[in-house]
């Protein structure tokens, strides 16, 4: 058996399964370098759409930055309007702009009002918490996602693929930040007859050192991590399972069988690697929108990255300061999406011809 049916799904196979396939997808042609450049000039694109969004959207939000410089002192107009000419807010919205956009290309994405400090700094030092958050929960939730969308896929219709379904459904339309405090109240506060097992927030009790720090931050990420796993692993399940689904009925795996492979080999050799096509990709998205998503949980649990630092300054409101948190988060979709594109054609030679 060897129709045309079945020579797709088996190319796609070995594709996934590191086979360099031929055609101008990969070497020879000029397919996949066009594909490459306009997905490149789309990021670029879309990336100038973000710098200029970044710059009007905050603008709409109600308070005044120079007041709570001040700290609620009373001052006079005078020392307001020194202010505003420090922080060039005196100057016309289109020169303000102009010069936005022209430090951000090169690097400089200003000051903040509150820390007194350059924007980038603030990043850089807070992104290694976020990173430690978002990377743990990240690892879990698509590795659990994946492994019981495959189970669930291979038995469907049976009483486990209903309970997974249903338990992920129901995970992943619960807001983060209500599931961070139901945690918050049952295992931290604690309602009897279950103590308070974990910390309420932060990422460090203090005093600790060596071996004893790295327990006592691994305490204080139990939470967050639970959340965010609780409501992300969800898609990952859907997506894998349906991808598994459609692949299940492919004449390439009737033949497989038809040659004495044990079901167990089919789905490992043959179907899994076809189906997590699909996967990898929502993989790459994910991790892009895990770190602009992390928002809200981490104001929740009050852990120092880059989601608490935008609450903070939101409530300002520090304008460089989320400017350049909006467009770290954006730029990190964009750019997993970007990625994920460009890997596809790699894993799949019929993408990108």
């Amino acid at each position: 058996m060897s129709s045309a049916t079945d020579s797709a799904p088996l190319a796609a196979t070995g594709a996934a399964l590191g086979k360099r396939p031929s055609g101008p997808s990969r070497r020879g042609g000029s397919g996949y370098p066009r594909y490459v450049a306009g997905k490149l000039g789309g990021a670029v694109v879309s990336l100038f759409a973000v710098l200029v969004t970044s710059f009007f959207l905050f603008r709409l939000i109600p308070g005044d930055p120079v007041k709570f410089m001040t700290g609620g002192r009373p001052v006079s107009a005078e020392q307001l309007a020194v202010y505003r000419e420090e922080f060039g807010l005196d100057l016309p919205m289109w020169q303000q702009f102009t010069d936005y956009c022209l430090k951000a290309l090169s690097g400089d994405l200003g000051t903040s009002y509150q820390f007194h400090a350059p924007v980038v700094d603030k990043i850089v030092e807070a992104l290694p918490n976020t990173l430690l958050l978002t990377g743990t929960a990240f690892v879990i939730y698509t590795a659990l996602g994946a492994f019981l969308g495959t189970r669930s896929a291979w038995r469907h219709g049976g009483l486990g693929d209903r309970i997974n379904t249903g338990l992920a459904l129901t995970l992943y339309s619960i807001p983060s930040f209500w599931l961070g405090l139901l945690l918050i109240i049952v295992l931290s506060v604690g309602v009897d007859p279950i103590p308070g097992l974990f910390p309420t927030g932060g990422m460090e009790s203090g005093g600790e050192e060596g071996f004893a720090h790295v327990l006592d931050v691994a305490h204080h990420l139990v939470l967050p991590v639970v959340t965010l796993v609780a409501v992300e692993y969800g898609q990952t399940l859907l997506v894998t399972r349906s991808a598994l689904l459609d692949e299940m009925g492919g004449d390439y795996l009737t033949t497989a069988r038809a040659k004495g492979l044990r079901d167990d080999l089919v789905r490992r050799r043959h179907a899994v690697p076809n189906a997590l096509l699909p996967t990898v990709t929502l993989v790459f998205v994910n991790l892009g929108r895990t770190v602009a998503g992390v928002i809200l949980v981490e104001t929740v649990f009050s852990w120092p990255g880059l989601g608490g630092l935008f609450y903070q300054a939101l409530s300002v409101p520090d304008l460089p300061l989320v400017q350049g948190l909006f467009f770290v988060f954006a730029a990190a979709v964009i750019l997993m999406n970007t990625l994920a594109d460009l890997l596809y054609p790699l894993l799949d030679p019929r993408v990108g011809r």
